[in-house]
């Protein structure tokens, strides 16, 4: 009895002191839910991949419960969309997609960055769609992907027919852009089929140019919620099961860390601007015309070089075309001849004509963002045709001056000796120092002389005697 009561009483205290630590050890376990949030908005380019895969590194060695990216996109290139679409989808870490704020939206490149999320979500009064590759310009009928549509309403996925996806034979050029629309068309059910969203719409967004709105891009499926605010979004998702994490979304009341862009990103993003290249190529071009034509400056030559070198990167990542550059070049070109051949200003029409259409020509727009304004272009063409106005003023006025007086008629002119002559040395004469020798010996510093005559650039000169 004595023993079984000790026991008893041993076993007692030990529940008791495991139910006093439950609380402890289970405070312990589940800490305040922590996500990153990292915000985008413009071109997709090689600097917006680099920043998305940033904030999923650090969200995984850090382990966030979650990374959310806020997008707000025209569109973009199709290898960095790429490399953002295979990070989200191997990431270690949930990530939500929110096209956000109101009035942002997810277009082109961005639709398949929206829809490779774990969570996709959307601000009201956003729109999502219009991915059509950039390099169909139309002059063909692109492919509907009827058959897939046909399969996806089958299982109740949308209504589509099941007509063909080319008619006719088309050109070697029509071949190539119908390959092109397959595979991102291709490209895209895959991915909205990996996340159980909406295929058919999907593929309509490429093969159509698709674009709707958030509370309709919710109904049919091809984002999972619509919610106005962070904190609201957070809210929503929290305890959602996703397929590739054992454990539910973890998100209500989480503490929000936000990753802004890094100066050198930033200015990255800044000079991959469309606009902002042909700028710097102007400025580029300005710079080195000024320097061609009063070398030694300088200043507008490094400044012109440095132009140039941006403008270059800006173009090879915004992948412009080399007959754009070229016409540019050949145009800059034209105008310096101008300033050195005598063509009545034909030269110089030519070389305003080429840069207009180099510009025009550097980007092919067609919904992905990326593409000249055209008040970019006609700023920049009358900031460099003012430039080289300029110059040609300058230059005809420097050439129509008369000559004031000349070598020959230098006897009798009164110079000033800087420093003594004994008897070489210098003197000051028509604002300049020239080298002098003295006829009559030594003279000392200050004293004024008469030239004499010229032998190459050094004046010979005597004492001015008072008259």
């Amino acid at each position: 009895m004595r023993t079984s009561r000790r026991a008893a009483l041993v076993l007692s205290a030990a529940l008791a002191a495991a139910g006093a630590l439950a609380p402890a050890e289970a405070g312990k376990t589940r800490p305040q839910p922590r996500v990153l949030a990292a915000s985008f908005s413009g071109i997709i380019t090689p600097v917006a991949a680099e920043f998305m895969k940033s904030a999923l590194d650090k969200a995984a060695a850090e382990t966030f419960d979650a990374v959310v990216i806020e997008l707000d996109t025209p569109g973009g290139l199709d290898l960095p969309m790429r490399e953002i679409v295979k990070a989200i989808l191997g990431s270690e870490v949930p990530v939500i997609v929110y096209v956000s704020p109101a009035g942002a939206r997810a277009a082109s490149a961005g639709v398949f960055i929206t829809m490779a999320a774990h969570v996709a979500a959307m601000a009201p009064g956003t729109n999502i769609g219009a991915a059509h590759p950039v390099a169909l310009g139309g002059g063909i009928e692109t492919p509907d992907f009827g058959k897939d549509k046909a399969k996806n309403a089958e299982k109740g996925e949308g209504k589509a027919g099941a007509k063909g996806a080319l008619k006719g034979s088309p050109s070697g050029e029509s071949v190539m852009e119908a390959k092109l629309a397959h595979d991102f068309g291709a490209y895209l059910q895959a991915i909205a089929t990996r996340r159980g969203r909406n295929a058919a719409l999907a593929a309509e967004m490429v093969s159509r140019s698709t674009s709707i709105i958030s509370g309709l891009a919710v109904r049919q499926n091809i984002v999972d919620l619509e919610a106005a605010s962070l904190d609201e979004l957070l809210k929503a998702v929290d305890g959602r099961k996703l397929a590739d994490f054992p454990e539910p979304l973890r998100t209500a009341g989480a503490s929000v860390e936000r990753l802004p862009m890094s100066l050198r990103q930033r200015l990255l993003a800044a000079v991959c601007d469309p606009n902002v290249a042909m700028l710097l190529m102007s400025l580029g071009g300005a710079g080195i015309l000024i320097e061609l034509y009063s070398p030694g400056l300088i200043l507008p030559g490094v400044v012109g070089a440095v132009s140039l070198v941006l403008a270059f990167y800006s173009f090879q990542t915004l992948s412009a075309s080399y007959a754009g550059v070229l016409l540019i070049l050949l145009g800059m070109l034209f105008l310096l001849l101008e300033l050195k051949i005598t063509s009545f200003g034909l030269l110089a029409l030519s070389g305003a004509a080429s840069v207009l259409f180099g510009s025009m020509m550097l980007f092919k727009d067609a919904g992905g963002g990326i593409a000249v304004s055209y008040p970019a272009v006609a700023s920049s063409l009358v900031t460099l045709l003012a430039i080289f106005a300029g110059l040609l003023y300058v230059s005809k006025s420097a050439l129509s001056r008369r000559n004031e007086i000349g070598l020959e008629d230098v006897k009798g002119e009164t110079a000033v000796a800087r420093g003594p002559l004994i008897p070489r040395g210098q003197v000051f004469w028509h604002g300049e120092l020239w080298g002098a020798v003295s006829l009559e010996g030594d003279l000392p510093d200050g004293a004024e002389v008469m030239v004499e005559s010229v032998d190459g650039l050094t004046l010979k000169v005597r004492r001015r005697t008072a008259t």
